[in-house]
């Protein structure tokens, strides 16, 4: 039985941690530090900490990783192989050599694309159709090592980068099960990846979640989507925010009474009314905000939102 070092943060490495628990012999959980969560400000366990304690699994969580810190404390618990999954750092050498088998990356995304912090919601995002889950020998770049396994997963219409995680979950545990039964019997084959097919999928940062109404209505929703439940999308409405929880692309050709006529400027609303607010954006489309939440108040329907607040079509959001 393989002995397992496991380093991941957020609920996505929940289901991984349980395959690890199950397969083999898991000897240490390795978090980010705890961070300040909500208004209170008060220092909270990351998931895969609560898991492990739960669990009486040993938890580390090395204020640095760099100049031997990491290496040494995986060292410690003598773990034939780590399995990496959304740690939150770039590993070292002398830690990535510590495992005697290495360390696999359980990454969501289909290798060579989409490398780097945040790629379940840049597939989103981005209006990828399929995505899926990729289990990775580390080596000192990002995400650049050698393929082991993949696995596709279809992106649902409504999907959200909180819904498509929670299904990458899954589907990477079932992977890294059949990997490491693979590593332990000495048949898991290695796959140099096409660097020249490479794309980037980085962190997330607030901004991304200000809606830009130059995009066309089908990317702008696309990007709510795949940036919920953070940064969101939002927008400004007579200088304060305005946060887009729910929207549709408009098919004018459908719905004779969204055409946009004389063509309005981008973030122009062009209708109010109970079915919801319809904004102007590039290429000639339409978005329907359906839900949204004003800045300091609670979300709500769009209708609900213009019974106190009516708007009338020339109003802009931007």
């Amino acid at each position: 039985m393989l002995r397992i070092a496991f380093l991941g943060t957020p609920d996505f490495t929940l289901p991984l941690l349980e395959t690890c628990a199950r397969v083999g012999e898991l000897v240490c959980v390795v978090a980010q530090p705890d961070r300040p969560v909500g208004r209170s400000g008060e220092p909270q366990p990351p998931p895969s900490k609560q898991w492990a304690l739960a669990h009486a699994i040993p938890v580390l969580q090395p204020l640095k990783v760099k100049n031997g810190a990491l290496a040494a404390a995986l060292a410690e618990h003598k773990p034939d192989v780590a399995i990496v999954a959304a740690y939150g750092r770039i590993l070292p050498l002398d830690a990535l050599s510590t495992p005697r088998l290495g360390c696999l990356n359980v990454h969501a995304s289909l290798l060579p694309l989409l490398r780097g912090a945040a790629p379940a919601q840049w597939a989103i995002a981005r209006q990828f159709p399929v995505t899926g889950v990729t289990l990775m020998q580390m080596d000192e770049g990002l995400d650049t090592g050698d393929i082991l396994l993949q696995r596709e997963l279809l992106i649902a219409p409504d999907e959200t980068g909180e819904s498509i995680l929670t299904r990458l979950g899954a589907l990477g545990a079932d992977l890294l099960a059949e990997g490491l039964a693979q590593l332990e019997a000495g048949t898991l084959s290695r796959t140099p990846q096409d660097h020249a097919r490479s794309t980037l999928a980085p962190i997330l940062a607030r901004e991304d979640g200000q809606i830009d109404w130059t995009r066309s209505a089908r990317e702008i929703d696309a990007r709510r989507r795949g940036f919920t439940p953070w940064p969101g999308a939002f927008t400004l409405l007579e200088g304060k925010q305005l946060k887009v929880h729910a929207s549709a692309v408009v098919d004018s050709s459908q719905d004779p009474a969204a055409s946009i006529g004389a063509a309005p400027g981008a973030g122009e609303i062009v209708r109010a009314s109970k079915d919801g607010i319809d904004v102007a954006c590039g290429e000639g489309s339409l978005l329907r905000i359906t839900e949204l939440q004003p800045e300091g108040k609670k979300r709500m329907a769009a209708a609900a939102f213009l019974a106190g607040r009516p708007l009338k079509p020339g109003v802009r959001l931007g």
